[in-house]
């Protein structure tokens, strides 16, 4: 948390205005503050500082769970991890008065115009680059799950190619980009796959089915401003239509049969016993289900 709905709601307000603040490209980097120097990545302070010293917001874009601001001159990636969030605000009040940072502030980003951008990460984990290329920190991510290029028969490749168990995969960045735990398990419950059936035994009517629903719950993640569960993100509402994630000992919207929960992964797994049935492969190699 956040995931790539999450993440693309907050670029979205970022490149139009939203969440209360006006669009972020156009303004100018006049400096910035670095409250927390473990959250630049890369590259030195000192390098950091005077590289985004006047440089404009030319775009704003994401790459799986990445934010990219591209500058007139290099691109500034901001990994949120599990607590990270971005605030476009004013760094003086209506008096004219400074505005004091927010406690878990990590890294504040200075405009001429008398904006800021707040990088606040209560949890330390988020992370911040500035690269002239940005593929130096985005070359092992997997394909974007809403790229189109990405058809069902690829997929249907990319998992043959592996004999890993479904949940985890999702989960691997450089397999597809953006899933984390919330999508995946909702994308898997509408797709009727269990989390522990290996990947090489899909059919690919198995992989097109679950392509489509992964596609599906990130579209209606992204249409309802993502899912707010905890502290660290605010203003979604998906978790108000979650059909498996953290709805264990509840009915399954398909079948009644109370969602169950298990660890997979180092990762909590919710999902339905008699919906998502274990496909195994037999003594004889062919699959079947369990």
């Amino acid at each position: 948390m956040p995931e790539l709905p999450e993440v693309e709601t907050i670029v979205r307000a970022l490149q139009n205005g939203g969440r209360g603040s006006p669009p972020l490209i156009g303004r100018v980097l006049q400096g910035a503050e670095l409250r927390w120097q473990r959250s630049l990545a890369a590259p030195q302070p000192d390098a950091f500082l005077e590289k985004i010293r006047l440089q404009p917001v030319k775009a704003v874009a994401r790459r799986g769970k990445f934010i990219l601001i591209h500058l007139n001159q290099a691109t500034l990636l901001i990994h949120l991890r599990m607590s990270g969030d971005l605030r476009l605000e004013p760094a003086t009040d209506e008096t004219g008065s400074p505005v004091p940072p927010a406690a878990h502030d990590r890294v504040i980003f200075h405009f001429t115009d008398g904006w800021r951008l707040a990088f606040n990460d209560p949890r330390k984990f988020g992370r911040v680059w500035l690269a002239d290329d940005p593929q130096a920190v985005l070359n092992g991510l997997g394909p974007e799950p809403l790229d189109e290029s990405l058809t069902a028969e690829e997929f249907h490749r990319r998992l043959s190619r592996f004999q890993r168990q479904l949940k985890p995969l999702l989960l691997d960045q450089s397999f597809i980009a953006g899933l984390g735990n919330i999508y995946t398990d909702e994308a898997l419950h509408l797709a009727g796959l269990h989390p522990l059936t290996p990947s090489h035994l899909l059919s690919s009517e198995d992989a097109a089915r679950l392509l489509n629903a992964i596609r599906t719950v990130l579209q209606e993640g992204i249409r309802r401003n993502g899912a707010s569960i905890d502290w660290v993100y605010r203003g979604g509402s998906f978790q108000n239509h979650f059909r498996a994630y953290g709805r264990s000992g509840q009915p399954c919207p398909e079948c009644g049969t109370p969602i169950a929960r298990r660890i997979i992964g180092q990762r909590s797994t919710h999902f339905c016993p008699a919906c998502q049935p274990l496909k195994v492969a037999p003594a004889g190699g062919n699959s079947s289900t369990s």
